[in-house]
């Protein structure tokens, strides 16, 4: 009779992971500094998430923690970010350069640079990282401009944001 409660308890907790929803997101931060004359783009993406989108979008199983040719993995991470992070300042389209990559516990992180060398009015931020393999993605951006700071969150399937950086 008494192990019949813990059955069920056991039984609950077995039918609510099973049914758990899982939470997707990535942060993204972009940093000028009008004295270093680039803007530095990083992208936290959980690397499982990211092995996801690498195969489904690129047909490409790449191990990111440890891959077999890391020229390889480096051009499809950069290939798939650079398809879907866009930055626009001032109204023209910028061209990100592929730092590189580090796996830090279950994120990867991804590094973007661009020169700039005029201060920046605005800037237009489409970012669909990881909308296409998962329809409650949320990416959230933090943006700063010379210490100045600004946060938004996009939401599948918002895509893009425009921030004024002119006060």
């Amino acid at each position: 009779m008494i192990k019949k409660p813990w059955l069920l308890l056991i039984l609950c907790l077995i039918t609510i992971s099973v049914f758990a929803h899982p939470f997707y997101v990535s942060i993204s931060t972009v940093d000028y500094s009008s004295k270093n004359k680039r803007i530095e783009i990083s992208c936290r993406i959980f690397y499982d998430d990211l092995e996801v989108a690498l195969k489904k979008q690129l047909k490409q199983k790449i191990d990111v923690i440890n891959p077999k040719n890391k020229a390889e993995a480096d051009s499809a991470i950069s290939k798939y970010i650079q398809a879907n992070f866009n930055l626009m300042v001032d109204g023209k389209a910028k061209k990100l350069k592929f730092v590189g990559y580090e796996v830090e516990e279950d994120v990867a992180w991804c590094y973007f640079e661009t020169p700039q060398s005029n201060p920046i009015r605005t800037i237009t931020i489409v970012n669909q990282l990881l909308y296409q393999d998962f329809k409650s993605q949320s990416n959230i951006l933090h943006v700063t401009i010379d210490g100045k700071r600004q946060s938004t969150k996009l939401d599948h399937p918002k895509r893009s944001v425009k921030l004024d950086f002119r006060q």
